[in-house]
């Protein structure tokens, strides 16, 4: 008999809510699949874009609310398939992008495919690293029924040494941050096999 059984294998659907080529919090997002695939086994990033969603308008759903527009479907079918989630979100005018709102809407409609599963945030902004769009995801996540984790948190404070965090695609250099992403990512991990048991 095995002295500990291997962890499953959880699938994070990470979203950006920059649609930004060189969005550093893109560069998160991949940053956190190099870190998975190097030194967490057991999670796996799924990369989701949200780019081509329609804007929220109930008049594209069909069947009673229950059918949704092709790219809604396909979305849908990832944050449905998803163990757990990653947000990278930027912070505009001291809340979350209206890509990452709307995606949050489009999945919450008819069954809310966010419940009961948990998540993770990071930022990357100025003084405070993006954290006012890290909050208002949280209160958000309230009535979504998004169960974050509280620690590790990680906002980078980027925007005043671009050069210091990230190149120039938007890919995370900073190996100190890197570090901490991973913490990031091992609780996020923890947080979600604890939960599955329960």
């Amino acid at each position: 008999m095995e002295a500990s059984a291997a962890k499953p294998v959880l699938r994070v659907a990470a979203i950006c809510g920059s649609i930004r080529k060189g969005s550093w919090h893109r560069g998160l997002i991949r940053a956190a699949a190099e870190v998975c695939e190097e030194s967490i086994p057991g999670l796996r990033i799924d990369d989701v874009d949200v780019a081509d969603l329609p804007m929220l308008n109930t008049d594209l759903e069909t069947d009673g609310g229950r059918g949704f527009p092709p790219a809604v479907e396909a979305f849908r079918a990832r944050v449905r398939d998803a163990d757990c989630f990653l947000f990278a979100s930027p912070e505009y005018n001291y809340s979350i992008t209206s890509p990452l709102k709307n995606a949050l809407d489009w999945a919450s409609r008819g069954v809310n495919l966010w419940a009961d599963k948990p998540g993770a945030i990071v930022c990357a902004g100025a003084n405070f690293g993006g954290g006012r769009s890290s909050y208002h995801l949280r209160q958000v996540g309230v009535f979504l029924d998004i169960h974050f984790i509280n620690k590790p948190e990680l906002f980078v404070w980027a925007f005043y040494e671009p050069d210091k965090y990230f190149d120039g695609d938007g890919n995370l250099i900073h190996a100190e941050t890197r570090a901490r992403l991973k913490e990031v990512l091992l609780s996020l991990q923890a947080f979600t096999l604890r939960l599955q048991k329960e």
